[in-house]
């Protein structure tokens, strides 16, 4: 089995590095590929990331920032892997739950499998209630259009087998993203897994990015997606 690991990177100098050596630790039952897509970075990761110096690893760096959406986009092009992992440059997810990620695959065949934060895996980190309120409403409205039970359905670690997200054309840019690409996959796939996760979320002075109006995207797109 092949994996491809994209990383989506924006203003990430601080853990850039750091999360790319500890995907690389990983001992892992498959081959991987990591995919960094620089999105307009301004704080020096593109530096960065054209000195890293590791087995099956590539990058593309663009000038302009343009969101989540876009980014992933531009690595699953390059993608080429059996399945497909994003992983966020902010290690606020941990490479280390790559085993737990993978096991539904090795287990049942699972075409695609969610890291919940929600699902009593291992250390969470406790930052904005407002932020996990927002979180369970907007999956508690998804799993009412697609009848199905996630707990996590902003969850930033998605694992996904790649030739269905060939087949996905995605246009959100942004986080709304995330809610987009579940819901086409909803249509063209039953076999779902959660896993439970880690989580180290971080604060806004941390550095966290999402905000208001990307949880009201979410909610638009949940409308959009499931409906049209």
């Amino acid at each position: 089995m092949f994996l491809s690991v994209i990383i989506p990177c924006f203003n990430e100098s601080n853990t850039i590095l750091n999360v790319i050596d500890k995907i690389y630790r990983q001992r892992l039952k498959v081959k991987i590929e990591v995919i960094v897509i620089d999105d307009g970075s301004s704080d020096g990761s593109p530096d960065i990331i054209k000195k890293i110096r590791k087995p099956n690893f590539t990058y593309k760096i663009f000038k302009k920032n343009k969101g989540k959406g876009f980014a992933v986009k531009a690595g699953i092009k390059l993608a080429k892997g059996d399945y497909i992992l994003i992983q966020d440059a902010d290690l606020e997810y941990d490479p280390k739950d790559y085993k737990v990620l993978l096991n539904p695959i090795f287990e049942y065949g699972a075409d695609v499998v969610y890291g919940s934060r929600f699902k009593g895996g291992d250390s969470i980190r406790l930052v904005y209630f407002v932020n996990a309120l927002a979180n369970k409403f907007l999956t508690f409205l998804f799993n009412c259009f697609s009848n199905l039970n996630f707990t996590d359905i902003e969850t930033g670690y998605k694992l996904i087998k790649r030739s269905l997200l060939k087949d996905i054309d995605i246009v959100e840019t942004g986080f709304g993203v995330e809610i987009e690409i579940t819901a086409k996959l909803c249509k063209i796939t039953n076999k779902f897994y959660e896993v439970g996760i880690s989580y180290n979320g971080r604060t806004y002075d941390e550095g966290k990015k999402i905000g208001l109006k990307d949880g009201l995207r979410a909610f638009y797109a949940i409308i959009k997606y499931n409906i049209f």
